[in-house]
């Protein structure tokens, strides 16, 4: 196992997309476990998805004070990063932001290469820059990619060895361009980056249009739910909980830096998955959803749930199995992603009962 070799405490450190659901998670765990360590924030609040969401993450962490400080603004401004990066030299990068969800990009391509491409573009610089003479060296970028990377591929689990060069949509095609772009940066100018494989993250104040989340929605307004490739599907559900717990442990050890017999530098350069590790039916992941919404008494006993399900073809872009290999992740960090999805499910659907259903019967 890796041994620490980054001190979190006392640090300053940069989390884009500090807003979103990974975000605003990893910035209150950092909180509370590193007390004099300061987090800087930047999002720029887009509506992809209800915004009151994530001001309400945004409300919880200006609970802490002068330790959080919030800049409103996108990655893909580079002028605004800069500015950033100037005023408080952060040590450490963490990049959450990025436009999200396969579908979405099928029909709004744009907002993908503003932000996933030229945003990213522009940490790479940031922190390229962070070591020029008279400024703070970043230590460590640690950033997010997706398991969507893996497109179709036939092989499971999913490994980091396996090639990913047919990605079906153009969200996995940005983020395997942001694995190329960090491992070109981290070859030329010995930047310690990290790519993070998330494999479908959900739990509590999660993103309204991920499965578990627009199921909910739907049922609880009385609308049909449709679920694709008519129940067919598995997904390596990982609870949020763990998906911090794997970047907290991640952020603390860089790739080493060294150089090769051409006294050229090897990059300092690591990919990891983060995933549960234990795939999914998707029919079965429904039916405990449903029978968490009723203990939680967002949806009756009597709810007729047959009657609100739809069977569907595949959408494009999508893919019928997404399964993990953390091997590697163990061996480093000794850490694998373990929470079971009905207690993930049943500690969103408290959240929603308390939070959100409220809001939606209003």
């Amino acid at each position: 196992m890796l041994t620490d070799n980054i001190d979190l405490q006392g640090k300053t450190i940069l989390i884009t997309g500090v807003a979103g659901f990974i975000g605003a998670e990893l910035a209150i765990r950092l909180l509370n476990e590193y007390p004099e360590c300061k987090i800087v924030g930047i999002d720029n609040i887009t509506d992809y998805y209800d915004v009151r969401l994530k001001y309400e993450r945004l409300d919880e962490l200006y609970t802490y004070g002068n330790r959080f400080i919030f800049i409103q603004d996108s990655i893909a401004d580079k002028k605004a990063v800069e500015r950033i990066f100037e005023e408080y030299g952060p040590q450490l990068v963490v990049n959450l932001a990025a436009q999200a969800g396969v579908r979405y990009s099928i029909t709004n391509p744009d907002s993908y290469i503003e932000s996933n491409i030229i945003g990213f573009y522009n940490i790479l610089e940031a922190c390229r820059h962070s070591y020029d003479e008279g400024n703070t060296p970043v230590e460590h970028l640690v950033y997010a990619s997706s398991s969507s990377v893996y497109g179709s591929n036939k092989k499971v689990p999913y490994s980091t060895d396996d090639k990913v060069d047919n990605p079906v949509s153009l969200y996995a095609a940005t983020k395997k361009s942001n694995e190329l772009m960090a491992h070109a940066y981290s070859k030329l100018y010995n930047i310690p980056c990290t790519g993070l494989r998330f494999f479908t993250v959900y739990g509590p104040c999660g993103r309204p249009d991920m499965a578990y989340f627009g199921f909910t929605d739907k049922l609880v307004k009385g609308e049909t739910i449709k679920i694709f490739n008519y129940g067919d599907c598995k997904r390596d559900f990982t609870y949020i909980e763990d998906i911090v717990e794997g970047i907290d442990r991640v952020m603390r050890h860089a790739p080493e830096r060294a150089d090769g017999e051409d006294g050229l530098p090897i990059p300092p350069y690591k990919v990891y998955n983060i995933g549960n590790n234990s795939p999914e039916n998707l029919l079965d992941f429904v039916q405990i959803l449903q029978e968490e919404l009723v203990r939680a008494e967002v949806l009756p006993s009597t709810y007729d749930f047959e009657a609100h399900k739809e069977l569907v073809p595949m959408q494009p872009g999508d893919v019928p199995v997404t399964y993990a290999d953390t091997t590697p992740l163990e061996k480093d960090f000794g850490f694998r992603p373990s929470t079971p999805l009905r207690y993930g499910l049943r500690a969103f659907a408290e959240w929603y009962h308390s939070q959100r259903w409220a809001d939606l019967n209003n």
